[in-house]
């Protein structure tokens, strides 16, 4: 009954939201969405394809890993076009521990002789493919040790996978594992085979996944040829972000630090990945069960499991790690606020790479650095916004969102107070529009698809996505640097990217100018679109007199969150959400009075105090969603609606205290969550009232 109410009550709400024929602006009255539209299409006017690809080919024309010169150089770049825009910025320098390898060994000891290569040579025709100051594949924060052990092979090396090697009878306690790369993030698979005993961790790219069995694979196609290496941190990220010496402080200069020892989210084994070719022998030669057919890959070989007593694969693994403090360049550009320059707009992206890097992420950083450029060109002919807009080029993300996490920790208080949202994004490609976020902006994103267009120039953005009258943003996880604000600090933030087919070539050598212009998009024409959302998306919650949050669509995404674990809790812990249920009807009725009174409540510029703290508490309604303590075993994270799963480390687990409880069997802690989401949401219950309140003094 309550579900029913809770659609029926969306679907007259989603009627206001998304009226036909309309175009009006949330936010705006008549006057001030005339304005805004001039401004903005005079950004979106402003991205250049070929300014982009000038920038990706010089930026990516060498190496620039955190921590390197390279990295520092990249930076200054990014400092001298911004000012060259006119926009007042700066680095801010961090430390952190950014290891990288001082000496890998992987061979078979047993029942053949094999050593593995552990490079990867460059290909025809890509002269970018090989180079001298390329940093070789390994995985940061992996742990030390040489080890010689019997080979077990564990498919993608999560949880299950090691409950069907238990139900097969096959041991992992001592021995190496080796997991292909899918079925959740890397970190997760020695995380996973530490519990489980095992003494190394190697992670190979299959070819059914990312390679000849999906394509191509480079140079003729886009996919992993047969020696790419996925590179990438190991991180537990699911603890914490950031540098693991320092957590919960900025690593600055003569800042204190954990032992290394002491650092949790370190990996305690060794881990390495390798490549197919260098994996093929290993797995060509175990014995023990033939895997079922979910695990087998695309090797022309029966895969076993391995862990036979009689004919063991001996595998010695040595990996030592150069756990050195190195530095970290953010970039950061501001453009100040005319009327509430305390409230603060930021849209970032990273500027590191594990080599070239030319998808990941010069793809957005292109796309960025035009949105800065137009958002510098619309100051120029007299725009000033109303909130102050940041521009953040971030470090170290790929260690483990490193330079934003430090950002965020060194402004904490003043973030909490000040920042109305983050919008990011990371690489772009030339697939479909993937919009991921606060559900508290979904209604601002609809109206922003709307109005810009996509990249063939006939469709709107919305019109190209599909059903725009059904239109829906995901839920975020983790993986990138929106992580740190929305799920520490409860920022509602925004990812924003065109998909991208660069699977093939992601974390390699390979990731290079030559292949985004022959398998990506060679046109630049997503990266401007790109460039056209974040400016639009940008100048909009800039400019808005009313900040556009909206609740509908969080009341009803909820519910169907609810719904989800409900269905769960019919085959693992029951659990009892009644208490969440109530809370989100409560939360429709007191929204149906916000949404009529922000309907006849458009401001006039004399009330700018009263608005000023109208919009602070709309905007501080996401950080009653974060509260602490957080999620149980991982206070760091504090968002009740959205985290990243404990077992898949990237992927996003909503609801995640209930539902991982109800997961594990703990019905105790699941009432617990359930007691805590429905307090969160009383909370933002009273902040709504409050709100409409005072649209009422307007």
């Amino acid at each position: 009954m309550r579900r029913a109410a809770a659609a029926a009550s969306w679907v007259l709400l989603s009627g206001l939201l998304y009226p036909a024929g309309r175009d009006t602006i949330r936010g705006f009255d008549s006057v001030s969405q005339a304005a805004e539209q001039k401004w903005e299409q005079l950004a979106r006017a402003t991205p250049e394809p070929d300014r982009m690809r000038r920038v990706m080919e010089r930026l990516a024309s060498k190496p620039h890993l955190a921590g390197t010169q390279q990295s520092k150089e990249t930076a200054e770049y990014l400092l001298a076009q911004l000012r060259e825009f006119g926009l007042e910025a700066h680095i801010e320098r961090y430390e952190a521990l950014l290891p990288q390898p001082r000496a890998r060994t992987l061979e078979m000891t047993s029942p053949a002789a094999f050593r593995a290569k552990l490079e990867e040579p460059a290909v025809a025709d890509d002269p970018d493919s090989v180079d001298a100051g390329v940093i070789p594949t390994f995985n940061a924060y992996s742990g030390d040790g040489d080890v010689t052990a019997p080979l077990v092979y564990v498919n993608y090396g999560v949880p299950a996978d090691y409950d069907y090697l238990k139900s097969r009878g096959v041991e992992v306690k001592g021995k190496i594992v080796i997991s292909r790369y899918g079925g959740s993030w890397r970190g997760i698979k020695p995380k996973v085979a530490f519990e489980h005993g095992a003494v190394g961790c190697l992670i190979y790219s299959d070819p059914k996944d990312d390679g000849y069995y999906q394509g191509d694979a480079y140079p003729k196609g886009p996919f992993r040829p047969p020696d790419g290496v996925q590179r990438g941190s190991v991180m537990d990220m699911v603890l914490y972000t950031g540098d693991p010496l320092s957590p919960g402080w900025a690593s600055e200069t003569g800042a204190k630090r954990l032992a290394p020892g002491e650092a949790v989210t370190m990996m305690k084994i060794p881990v390495l990945p390798i490549s197919w070719a260098d994996a093929e022998p290993l797995l060509r030669h175990l014995g023990g069960p033939v895997a079922p057919e979910s695990w087998r890959g695309a090797l022309p070989f029966t895969y076993h499991l391995g862990g036979s007593p009689a004919a063991p694969v001996q595998v010695h693994l040595k990996v030592e790690m150069d756990n050195a403090t190195r530095p970290l360049y953010d970039v950061i550009a501001a453009i100040p606020g005319s009327e509430y320059p305390d409230q603060w707009v930021m849209f970032g992206n990273h500027h590191d790479a594990w080599v070239r890097g030319a998808s990941d992420p010069l793809s957005g950083v292109t796309a960025q650095l035009e949105t800065a450029r137009a958002l510098a060109q619309l100051t120029r002919q007299g725009w000033r916004p109303k909130r102050t807009v940041m521009i953040g080029f971030w470090d170290g993300e790929e260690y483990g969102l490193v330079g934003s996490t430090e950002f965020m920790e060194k402004h904490a208080d003043e973030l909490s107070r000040k920042l109305v949202a983050y919008i990011n994004s990371d690489s772009n490609g030339a697939g479909r529009l993937a919009i991921e976020g606060s559900h508290t902006l979904e209604a601002f994103m609809r109206e922003v698809a709307r109005d810009v267009p996509g990249p063939d120039g006939a469709k709107s953005l919305l019109e190209a996505k599909g059903a725009p009258r059904d239109f829906h943003i995901g839920p975020l996880g983790s993986g990138s640097d929106y992580t740190p604000f929305l799920q520490h600090l409860g920022i509602a933030s925004l990812n924003l990217k065109f998909d991208s087919e660069d699977g093939g070539v992601y974390h390699s050598v390979y990731d290079d100018y030559n292949w985004y212009m022959h398998f990506s998009d060679s046109t630049f024409a997503h990266g401007r679109a790109l460039a056209q959302l974040t400016a639009t998306a940008v100048i909009r919650l800039a400019d808005a007199p009313l900040l556009p949050f909206e609740f509908g669509r969080l009341q009803a995404t909820v519910s169907g969150y609810l719904d989800e674990i409900q269905k769960l809790s019919a085959t693992h812990a029951r659990v009892d959400l009644t208490a969440v249920r109530t809370e989100l009807s409560r939360l429709g009725r007191i929204n149906a009075d916000f949404e009529s009174a922000f309907g006849r409540a458009l401001p006039k510029q004399k009330r700018t105090q009263i608005l000023a703290g109208l919009n602070q508490l709309l905007y501080q309604t996401e950080r009653t969603l974060a509260p602490e303590p957080g999620l149980p075993g991982r206070a760091w994270f504090r968002h009740r609606i959205y985290a990243p799963g404990k077992y898949t480390g990237y992927a996003v687990k909503t609801l995640p205290g209930i539902r991982e409880a109800v997961e594990l069997n703990n019905p105790a802690e699941a009432t617990e969550q359930t007691r805590q989401v429905a307090h969160a949401l009383h909370a933002l219950g009273v902040q709504l009232e409050q709100a409409t309140k005072t649209l009422g003094t307007l």
